[in-house]
């Protein structure tokens, strides 16, 4: 019960951190059509602003300009890279967010170092909040799941209950009828893509202490944001949240569960050793294979419900 309740809270904590990531990917990628390479190169941008601006004047202050930061950034993308490169194309979008991560790692390395910085929790959220069986549960992650809470309500509110939010909506589903009803279109684009990056700037803030800000975060973090928009479904910001948590809790829960398919199958009497037809893999332990299950867990979805858990279209 105790590694239960430890790995389920871990999960959770965990989960929410990728939801605040992929959230604006999933508006993104829904909206546009453009697979944002460097989305996850926000989130690092977020995690190294948050470090430099806490130097200077504190982990709050850095709570608020980073995201900012990370959205202007945004922004100017939007405006005047990805705009000029979509008339060509969704390949020609791919390769350019593809080189412009590439850019950003590069100058994170130029700018940071290599190594690691030493980006610290604010001493304010460094103490245990409560126990669980002797195992102590630090108030930064219950912090980081308020945040995140705090985020899905936001976004969730803005996009049905502000006029700005229908009007994305609209965009989203029917661009060519919310342009000839006098909107701008292009405009909500922009904003759209620059708050994507706020949002991704955001999880680089309260994610960066959590684990390391180093120039290779980017790296670790993209691939399973793709997962998770995916999975969740294109446009679907519920279904963005029920795959970030269910992805949380499948990576954390499968580090601690010593268990393999054999175990499974000499439960219904079926024995396998290594010896057998497929043993080396049967006998594998979950640990070893737990960084593939939201990738196998992927393709399943692609082949049995391409549009995803909640979407409204094929991926």
């Amino acid at each position: 019960m105790e590694v239960f309740l430890v790995s389920l809270l871990n999960g959770l904590v965990y989960g929410m951190l990728l939801f605040m990531l992929a959230s604006g990917l999933t508006l993104i990628f829904s909206m546009m059509g453009v697979l944002n390479f460097a989305h996850a190169s926000a989130f690092m941008l977020g995690a190294y602003f948050a470090y430099s601006i806490s130097l200077i004047a504190g982990f709050w202050v850095a709570l608020f300009v980073a995201p900012i930061l990370c959205g202007l950034l945004g922004a100017a993308i939007e405006r005047f890279g990805l705009r000029r490169v979509h008339r060509n194309g969704h390949v020609a979008e791919l390769l350019f967010t593809f080189g412009l991560a590439m850019v950003i790692e590069k100058v994170v390395q130029m700018s940071w170092g290599l190594l690691a910085v030493p980006y610290r929790i604010p001493a304010l959220l460094d103490f245990p909040l409560f126990s669980v069986y002797g195992t102590q549960f630090p108030a930064y992650r219950a912090f980081m799941l308020l945040i995140s809470a705090l985020m899905f309500l936001a976004i969730w509110l803005a996009l049905t209950r502000t006029r700005v939010g229908l009007v994305i909506q609209a965009s989203l589903t029917h661009p060519e009828m919310a342009r000839a009803l006098g909107h701008d279109v292009p405009k909500m684009f922009t904003l759209v893509f620059a708050s994507g990056m706020a949002l991704a700037g955001l999880a680089g803030v309260i994610g960066g202490n959590y684990q390391t800000t180093s120039p290779s975060m980017a790296v670790t973090m993209g691939p399973i944001v793709f997962v998770v928009v995916v999975f969740g479904g294109l446009g679907s910001l519920l279904g963005c949240f029920i795959a970030s948590l269910l992805m949380g809790l499948i990576q954390t829960f499968a580090v601690v569960l010593d268990y393999s398919a054999a175990d499974l199958l000499a439960r219904v009497g079926l024995t396998v050793t290594r010896s057998s037809p497929l043993g080396e893999l049967l006998t594998m332990p979950l640990p070893r294979i737990g960084a593939l299950l939201p990738y196998i867990l992927l393709v399943l979805i692609l082949w049995f419900r391409p549009r995803g858990l909640m979407g409204t279209r094929d991926t």
